[in-house]
């Protein structure tokens, strides 16, 4: 037995050798590939009792990047104890949070309060966002069904069978509901009734969510290759691989949601890289090998005095902050953990979390400068609705507020309790 684990981890330390010699040695960086300029962004209006954080990643383009300013230091306003882990944050919705536990226990949580509204069991294990649209909630499950719920009471509206596993956070387009499953498949459904509009064959199993820009989703699929697909009738756009070749096959594994930006789609693969693929054609712009496997989706940010930046960690622990362009490096952070989740870009601050030390860590998206530390976390820690920072350890879920507006939002939340208790 001691043999076996001798061999198995000397198995381990010269795969991720081998990773990391090869993914060094082979990045690849092709200048023709058409890059566009960022536009200047809208400013947010933010009203909490308007304010939506419907998807996995914020915006269907999944950028993870969200604009208003909210700068450390911060204080605890209140903490949600799930009682297992959390392995993806949740979302928010006028108000209320909605997160999955790792056993498929679905919570609303009042995000002024940390109150629970109400919670509801509908599988066995999931490992995904929740979705929103219309008054329901969308969940997929690893027992191989997507459920839709109600908002406000968390009673199932219709479930869906879908013959395999999935873990591929749902992504809503118009009235669709869009996601992938094991089998390969990206499914788009009617978000009312469940029906199957149209599925795409991706031939390789399909474990993030999908992206969406210009009419076209975008998805990575196992066996190393990225596909683009347009979004109304589910026909293939493009295919392209590792290799950058458009109907040949790739390396490892693309486990991680794509973003897209500036005609690119940024998404990491179990072999080491990060790939830029062009949105056109699917040619490959770069690719960025960091010497372990890179599971976690991007965040993609125009930085000021920097400008387009792709922002994402690695299993070798390293967190990137690369120029979206070109792959070169602007800077990057030694965690002293393995990244396997996502990070998320808060104003000037990016947020991301190690799984083996189970740390949540923020810095200047400048500099690359610590400027947040907190000893919880997992995989995917932060969202915000501009007032709070929503922060999911690993098995909680806790709103840190600037300490300068602490005394307020504090009084506030036990008036809001008192109402509560009334009701009830």
């Amino acid at each position: 037995m001691r043999f076996a684990s001798l061999v198995l981890g000397l198995g381990v330390i010269a795969a991720c050798f081998y990773i990391w010699i090869a993914g060094r040695n082979n990045d690849v960086s092709n200048p023709d590939v058409e890059f566009k300029p960022p536009t200047q962004r809208k400013a947010l209006s933010i009203r909490e009792e308007t304010f939506s954080w419907p998807i996995y990643g914020f915006k269907s383009a999944r950028t993870r990047d969200f604009t208003p300013t909210l700068s450390p230091p911060f204080r605890p306003l209140w903490r949600f104890n799930a009682n297992q882990l959390l392995e993806f944050s949740p979302i928010l919705v006028r108000g209320v949070l909605y997160v999955v536990r790792k056993d498929s226990r679905v919570y609303a949580i009042n995000a002024k309060t940390g109150r629970q509204i109400w919670t509801h069991k509908v599988g066995k294990l999931s490992a995904a966002s929740p979705a929103y649209h219309d008054g329901r909630i969308f969940v997929v499950t690893l027992s191989g069904r997507i459920v839709a719920m109600s908002s406000k009471t968390g009673n199932i509206k219709w479930a869906k069978k879908l013959g395999s596993r999935s873990e591929s956070s749902p992504l809503i387009i118009e009235d669709s509901v869009i996601f992938g499953s094991e089998s390969g498949k990206l499914y788009r459904v009617r978000a009312s009734s469940g029906r199957t509009e149209w599925t795409y064959d991706a031939g390789g199993a399909i474990k993030g969510g999908a992206a969406y820009a210009n009419g076209k989703l975008y998805v990575g699929a196992y066996g190393g290759t990225v596909h683009a697909v347009r979004a109304s009738n589910g026909n293939r756009v493009w295919r392209s691989s590792t290799s950058g070749a458009r109907f040949g096959f790739g390396a490892g594994n693309f486990y991680a949601t794509p973003a897209v930006a500036y005609g690119r789609v940024y998404v990491g693969n179990t072999d080491g890289k990060m790939y830029s693929f062009s949105t056109e054609n699917g040619r490959l712009g770069w690719s960025r090998g960091t010497g372990s496997y890179v599971y976690g989706a991007a965040a993609v940010d125009n930085v000021k005095g920097l400008g387009p930046t792709v922002f994402f960690g690695s299993y070798s622990g390293t967190f990137y902050a690369l120029n979206a362009a070109n792959g070169n490096t602007r800077w990057t952070h030694d965690s002293g953990g393995q990244i396997s989740g996502a990070p998320t870009v808060v104003g000037q601050v990016v947020y991301f979390s190690t799984i083996d030390t189970t740390n949540t860590y923020g810095l200047s998206t400048r500099s690359g400068k610590r400027v947040f530390a907190r000893a919880s976390g997992a995989y995917n820690p932060i969202i915000s609705d501009g007032h709070r920072l929503y922060w999911t350890g690993y098995e909680s879920i806790s709103a840190l507020v600037k300490t300068s507006t602490y005394a307020r939002e504090a009084k506030e939340r036990r008036a809001a309790l008192r109402r509560a208790a009334k009701r009830d």
